[in-house]
């Protein structure tokens, strides 16, 4: 009988040619983890985590990824993306080495470490490419079990895909909610919260999702016992198990072992999924880690004799290996033919890729030597120029800084000697500054035509029929205008959908619109953003709210680590422009004061951070944000949904620029920066300060992230040569992230007549009532005194003491 020949083994069909490719793919997997581990501590990569011991498991869920699937997985994953296709061998050790290229490494372009995995979802203008012609991963990132809010974003989406009809046209993103979101964690890692937040709300929401969880009864060291109730996490979720009575979850178990039972289950977990639209948790059992954790250390330390002798028994490769024998499949000579041959093809794919990765690196090297060497020949420093190029050529596995470090060192050298081997020494370096900013620094945000910052400035129209009404009339007509005219657009969060959010923007729009694109969620702030995630992912322009600001701690990580770095992290591979939509600024009490923008600010790199004065202004940036392919955080101004304010006449169209502040009152004395609620503040004091000769000038600069990007606010300086920054935030939080943008960034300083001023909170959050906020946050006696006392200082005479 010839290998690959379909035949009947113990009343059992066997095709016998895909168990010999999973046999090879599985044995080319697990070499690729040996080799990679080696690569390591022969120092030619840094660190390395692998997916050894759960290829099987791996392979038998690769079957039922269909086109238009989605992954949100962890860093053991790489034998399902090579099972998918994509991901080739040579790629994961690119990823390994780092190598600087989408090319080589398209999931990363060399960002990440070894065993993030991704598909470019987007072509090299930043365009979506059709999501159902390919099998999708969403970008990995590392933080364990942070893949899992996303996941239910992924998931939730095919719901809306199916449930509504306006959608079924985007047949690029999904062929009527057919896909499933397949996730993948550890056992250790469902100890964390995000996990059980996640496996909650996908069982509320009830979405085509399969969870599988890798358990190898470790977390690191730590056995089982110390991680899960019960030592199992489907004992410790046999509640969620559906029945006739009431939805939940359908709970699946397996041996990580067990080849047939491993595809049975994943079969069973894929229809249950994408025909029922039930979620699915599928556990993976006594699954081994042949090499440990990582290279970080050995399992040896802290693994019993018995349970290393048991792992290595119940390798998933000895286990299938020993079924393929057993069911005459293949002879051992076949066998260790197909090993030889998928161990061969994995040496190679490293030789390529390491290859590959030193010729980029040499190319840049060789050509700087040959400056360098040059150089010698023309200074008086010619021999300890040559001594600094034969250390360069020396060097055992070259990276980059190794020609970076030479070269600089030869320019201080050499920096008082004008020639022109030289010049081109300093031309090199700067040409390397350029290239090496493309490596490590593009795509913080969008680089897409739609890309916020390109988005056309439409400016808001107004007749003597536009309404005065309270601001937040405002918002709900600019969210009408855009639930109207797009189908993508949907809304979600704590209280959003029946009584149209806390604070009534979307009052009566769920009624119009329906559920599915107005929707109330539990309270859960980190998954209400990765549903958001998700669904940006797939095409679709959700706005997630966060009821409060201060709320938002409760899924910075997701939004951190996650949201603002994934286009970073994928090099321009992936976007997700989601809106976050929050208020804060001016509420009382320790955990309403909402004005943590230090902290917003420092974590969310990534993603726009716009803090419109009033309701007009936000709607601005929501037209704005909903044509840019930009995420965006837009903090409404908590105590201003009451103020009056006219409904533009264009209140669907028109735009506010991000990045440009507005004066918004001049002045020829001071120059007050500021933004949010403590306009109002700063305008009240502004006018006070009138009264006694100081002419203030009032600059909001509505965006913080991006922060005057057009370097508009120095030439306020020019003429006040004073200046105070003016927020809410603690001392050293947003007035200091200010002052650096405006005084460093645009050489303010150099038009400053006086001491720059800043006026903050203080360095506690607020207490409560009125009288708590008085004197926990700046008011309009605080501005006036601080602005005072700068001009006191220039003319005694006339500003003397207050006090």
């Amino acid at each position: 009988m010839l290998v690959g020949e379909s035949k009947t083994v113990s009343k059992k069909k066997i095709d016998a040619q895909e168990v010999l490719e999973d046999y090879k793919l599985a044995v080319e997997s697990r070499e690729a983890s040996i080799i990679g581990r080696k690569e390591v501590f022969m120092g030619k990569a840094k660190f390395g985590i692998f997916g050894d011991g759960k290829e099987l498991p791996q392979i038998a869920m690769a079957k039922v990824f269909r086109n238009g699937d989605f992954r949100s997985g962890y860093y053991r994953d790489q034998t399902f993306m090579f099972a998918i296709g994509e991901l080739t061998v040579q790629q994961y050790f690119a990823q390994l080495y780092a190598h600087t290229s989408v090319e080589a490494d398209p999931a990363s372009g060399g960002r990440l470490m070894n065993g993030h995995f991704a598909n470019r979802l987007l072509d090299e203008q930043g365009n979506w490419k059709s999501q159902t012609s390919m099998k999708n991963s969403s970008s990995d990132i590392s933080p364990t079990a942070a893949q899992m809010p996303r996941l239910v974003g992924l998931a939730y989406a095919s719901k809306l895909y199916k449930q509504n009809q306006d959608l079924h046209q985007f047949t690029d993103f999904s062929l009527k909610g057919n896909e499933v979101a397949f996730g993948t964690i550890g056992n250790a890692s469902t100890s964390e919260g995000h996990f059980f937040e996640s496996i909650n709300a996908a069982g509320v929401l009830q979405v085509p999702m399969v969870m599988a969880v890798w358990d190898d009864e470790y977390g690191i060291s730590v056995p089982q016992e110390y991680h899960t109730t019960k030592g199992s996490i489907s004992e410790f979720l046999a509640g969620i198990q559906r029945d006739k009575d009431n939805k939940g979850y359908e709970i699946i178990k397996a041996k990580g072992w067990d080849y047939e039972g491993l595809k049975a289950a994943f079969q069973k977990a894929e229809k249950v999924a994408r025909e029922e639209h039930v979620p699915v948790l599928v556990h993976v059992q006594e699954v081994t880690q042949p090499q440990g954790h990582s290279t970080s250390g050995s399992h040896e330390r802290y693994k019993t004799k018995e349970r290393l002798e048991w792992e290595k028994a119940h390798d998933c490769l000895v286990k299938f290996k020993e079924w393929i024998l057993e069911n005459n499949v293949a002879s051992e000579e076949e066998l260790k033919q197909l090993e030889k041959e998928a161990k061969d093809a994995a040496k190679s794919a490293r030789v390529a890729a390491w290859n590959a990765f030193l010729q980029d690196i040499k190319k840049d090297q060789e050509k700087a030597v040959e400056i360098i060497e040059a150089l010698a020949q023309e200074s008086e420093h010619g021999g300890q120029i040559i001594q600094i190029v034969s250390e360069l050529k020396k060097t055992l596995n070259p990276i980059r800084l190794d020609t970076y470090k030479a070269v600089k060192k030869v320019l201080r050298l050499t920096r008082n000697e004008n020639t022109s081997s030289r010049a081109s020494l300093v031309a090199w370096l700067k040409k390397s500054d350029e290239e090496n900013y493309r490596r490590f620094s593009s795509h913080v945000m969008s680089e897409s035509e739609e890309a916020s910052l390109k988005v056309e400035e439409v400016k808001a129209s107004f007749s003597e029929s536009s309404p005065l009404v309270d601001g937040r009339e405002v918002l709900q007509a600019c969210f009408d205008a855009a639930l109207s005219r797009d189908p993508r657009v949907i809304a979600f969060g704590e209280d959003v959908g029946k009584i149209g959010d806390v604070n009534q923007a979307f009052a009566g729009l769920q009624a119009k619109y329906g559920e599915l694109r107005v929707t109330d969620t539990g309270i859960r702030e980190a998954t209400i953003i990765g549903q958001g995630i998700g669904a940006a992912l797939r095409g679709l322009r959700p706005i997630a709210e966060i009821q409060y600001l201060d709320y938002l701690l409760y899924a910075i990580q997701t939004l951190s680590d996650d949201l603002a770095t994934l286009q970073y992290r994928t090099v321009g591979g992936q976007k997700a422009p989601l809106i976050i939509r929050t208020r804060g600024h001016r509420l009382e009490g320790v955990w309403h004061s909402g004005s943590p923008i230090g902290m917003i600010l420092n974590s969310l790199r990534g993603i726009n951070v716009l803090v419109p004065r009033n309701m007009t202004q936000a709607a601005g940036f929501y037209n704005t944000m909903l044509k840019s392919d930009d995420p965006a955080l837009i903090i409404e101004c908590l105590n201003g949904y009451r103020l009056k304010e006219r409904i533009p006449d264009n209140i669907g169209e028109f735009t506010v620029p991000v990045g440009v502040p507005e004066v918004i009152k001049e002045g020829s004395d001071v120059t007050v920066i500021t933004y949010g609620s403590m306009c109002r503040v700063v305008e009240q004091a502004a006018e006070e300060l009138q009264e006694v000769g100081i002419s203030v000038e009032i600059i909001d600069v509505q965006s913080l992230l991006p922060f005057d990007v057009h370097h508009s606010i120095v030439e306020s300086l020019k003429k006040t040569n004073r200046v105070v920054f003016a927020d809410e935030d603690v001392p050293g939080g947003a007035s200091a992230y200010m002052m650096q943008k405006v005084l460093e960034e645009q050489n303010g300083y150099f038009h400053l007549d006086s001491q720059p001023v800043t006026i903050t909170a203080a360095e506690h959050r607020p207490a409560y009532a009125s009288d708590g906020d008085y004197w926990s946050k700046p008011s309009v006696e605080t501005v006036f005194e601080k602005v005072y006392d700068l001009m006191g200082e220039v003319e005694p005479d006339r500003f003397p003491k207050l006090y």
